[in-house]
């Protein structure tokens, strides 16, 4: 066991300065905000759909290590045609779940996927991988 004297001198402070502290403080508030903005923030406009002969919008999604696009714009008041195209083999990104639209859909690798919504009111509607980790906006408006 050792001494009181010794256990004393194994934790010694070492004082920094001041600005030194500041510097630290400053840098760890920066890296919390460039975080919150990676997975909270709005990243660029959205893409809008385009329509078909068939009378749906339509737009395909690359789903490789997230959604590209994540944000969608479609028009309210239209039934919409989504097309997910797999290319990351993560098992997280092998689904995508629609919750208020109560739909998911098993995306299938190196292939293309698609869900048909149906005409819905003007808002903001979220959807997901199976996990929640990798998300996507589907913006509907007037």
């Amino acid at each position: 066991m050792l001494s009181d004297a010794a256990q004393t001198s194994l934790w010694r402070t070492i004082d920094q300065p001041i600005a030194l502290k500041g510097l630290v403080v400053g840098i760890g508030l920066l890296l919390i905000a460039a975080e919150l903005w990676w997975f909270l923030g709005r990243h660029g406009a959205g893409v809008a759909a385009r329509g078909s002969d068939t009378g749906l919008q339509e737009i395909t999604i690359s789903v490789d290590g997230g959604y590209k696009p994540a944000r969608i714009q479609v028009k309210a008041g239209r039934a919409m045609r989504l097309c997910f195209h797999r290319l990351d083999p993560s098992g997280c990104l092998a689904q995508v779940i629609f919750p208020d639209f109560q739909t998911s859909l098993d995306l299938r690798l190196h292939a293309t996927t698609c869900v048909e919504l149906p005409a819905t009111a003007a808002g903001v509607y979220p959807f997901h991988c199976g996990m929640n980790m990798v998300r996507g906006v589907l913006e509907v408006v007037e």
